[in-house]
């Protein structure tokens, strides 16, 4: 697992930088301010857990049992409220918006399954 969550912070990362400049310069002329707004916050929040997850990565290396899921709730969070968010920017229907708070409580239990791990990592 250590090796699949550094993995998948690492892609995340770069997708994050790739999302935000394909944001700033191809959608920069597309979008509204509003919509343009809401693309950012999904690659700003994209690279976030990119980070929190190369964190689990390097904590699972000492085996401690609730950072496994840490890991894939920010990894299925992310993929969530970004997904969704990105999918808003670019115009999907309101009703799509329902699906974002999924995400955000994905993300939230898994900060918190990382907090608990590395409190009971010595």
């Amino acid at each position: 697992m250590t090796r699949f969550f550094l993995l998948a912070g690492a892609v995340l990362g770069a997708l994050a930088v790739a999302a935000g400049a394909f944001g700033a310069h191809a959608l920069e002329a597309r979008l509204t301010p509003e919509r343009l707004e809401q693309w950012e916050l999904a690659a700003r929040y994209q690279m976030y857990h990119a980070l929190a997850l190369l964190a689990v990565g390097l904590t699972a290396q000492r085996a401690v049992s609730p950072i496994s899921g840490a890991g894939w709730f920010m990894l299925i969070g992310t993929l969530i409220f970004c997904g969704t968010v990105y999918a808003l920017a670019l115009g999907s229907p309101r009703w799509f918006g329902a699906i974002t708070p999924l995400g955000g409580t994905a993300l939230i239990i898994g900060w918190v399954l990382l907090a608990i791990a590395v409190f009971r990592s010595e």
